[in-house]
């Protein structure tokens, strides 16, 4: 995997290869002899114009809320920039009648539009009213740990299927009421989509996806309730929603508002299970909880890069001097990693943030920090919670050295997480 000195006009051979499957098997440590550089590296994709490659805590921190950078390309000025996440979506086979709501989500807006979109949905995701889900998510998990055993083959399941996967897509689900009968297909289509897969495959479950959604949008415009949907459509908002940028938000809220959780409760479950003494800190203080999610997140956060930022001016990252209009990408599991900005920073250790505030960068930072990270947090203590609560005495039915994970360079994940079932300790107890 060598990497030349950096350039803006490198032929495709020196550019670091973004899918290298180095990268993506172990994206945490795989970056450290790029990030010890003096400058970025400039970094491929196939399909997509080339980009640089930022892998420090402190420069992605300036990129992700610095004045001199915008997530939207067609706000840069002086002519027209290749939009690099438009580019990738087309190079796995989005088709092009949907690059549409890419341009009309709240990811990939900045500014007045990104100000209006995001406030509209802010208050769903609060601290308050996570907090308020709580009793509803304990209950889902719940059920889903009552039924585990009988998904059991010798006392072994996969946690993943079973209970990690179940758990968020059907809070997300409740949330803009998505009819239970549909759901499986929601969270199939879903998964297809952060599989990494590519060709027709991903652009029919993109379509059809988009055409749940605009069907949801109908079916709560004609029979209101409850529920984010039908209080985006209520007439009190003043700054209404296009149907595009509605349709846009439910596919964003639905993947990225579920599949980060599912691999944050997996990725958290096997690293708790191979570093036993940071287990028997988390049974012997439970309190310790907020803070070992936290931890989780950054050291096997399940989000390797972020979305590219555009230079809307002349400027530098760190030694590095970016031109107006080139796109930089920022990688997080390598920023979370950084020595500069943590103590041990490839150790698992809980208590980080009990005496510490490092803030790490795996929901993002600045005016487009995840909005669900409320959420996602909360799931996954729940989580967590329940299943060592009623599983005590858990472990891993699978090869420690060779664990199954998928190959999509953006989601570090594992494709499954067989675990050994010891007799449950019923709820209540």
């Amino acid at each position: 995997m060598a990497v030349q000195d950096p350039g803006t006009t490198q032929a495709d051979s020196e550019l670091l290869d973004l899918a290298d499957q180095e990268l993506i098997r172990d994206p945490f440590t795989a970056y450290t002899h790029i990030r010890e550089r003096e400058q970025m590296v400039r970094g491929r994709v196939p399909g997509v114009d080339p980009m640089w490659v930022a892998t420090r805590h402190a420069d992605i921190r300036t990129i992700m809320s610095g004045p001199a950078f915008t997530i939207d390309a067609t706000t840069v000025p002086g002519g027209a920039v290749a939009h690099r996440t438009e580019q990738t979506w087309q190079a796995r086979g989005m088709y092009a009648e949907h690059e549409k709501y890419l341009r009309a989500g709240i990811f990939d807006s900045d500014g007045p539009d990104h100000r209006r979109l995001r406030g509209l949905v802010t208050a769903a995701f609060s601290p308050r009213r996570v907090a308020a889900l709580r009793p509803r998510i304990k209950a889902v998990a719940t059920h889903l740990l009552d039924r585990l055993p009988d998904h059991a083959e010798d006392g072994v399941v996969d946690l993943i299927e079973h209970f990690a996967r179940p758990l968020p897509i059907t809070v997300i689900c409740e949330l803009i009421a998505v009819p239970e009968a549909d759901r499986e297909r929601w969270r199939a289509r879903s998964a297809t989509l952060t599989a990494g897969v590519c060709g027709d495959q991903l652009g029919d479950a993109l379509a059809g996806m988009v055409a749940d959604a605009h069907a949801l949008v109908e079916l709560h415009a004609t029979r209101p309730g409850n529920d984010l949907i039908s209080d985006l459509l209520a007439p009190h908002h003043h700054d209404r929603l296009s149907t595009d940028e509605l349709v846009a938000l439910i596919v964003n809220l639905v993947v990225a508002g579920h599949i980060t959780t599912v691999n944050l409760i997996a990725n958290s479950t096997e690293a708790l299970l191979t570093h036993p003494d940071q287990l028997a800190l988390l049974r012997e203080d439970p309190t310790l909880m907020p803070h070992a999610v936290d931890e989780l997140m950054r050291y096997c956060g399940p989000v390797v890069r972020a979305l590219p930022r555009y230079a809307i001016c002349d400027t530098t990252v760190g030694n590095t001097p970016v031109r107006t209009g080139e796109a930089v990408l920022p990688i997080v599991s390598a920023a979370n990693r950084d020595p500069a900005a943590f103590t041990d920073p490839d150790g698992l250790d809980l208590t980080r943030t009990r005496y510490s505030r490092e803030p790490h960068l795996g929901f993002g930072h600045g005016v487009h920090r995840c909005l669900g990270a409320h959420l996602a947090q909360e799931e996954t203590a729940v989580a967590l919670t329940e299943l060592l609560a009623r599983v005590p005495d858990l472990r891993l039915a699978t090869d420690q050295e060779h664990p199954r994970r998928g190959s999509n360079p953006v989601n570090w994940h594992l494709t499954s997480l067989p675990v050994r079932l010891e007799p449950r300790i019923p709820a209540g107890e």
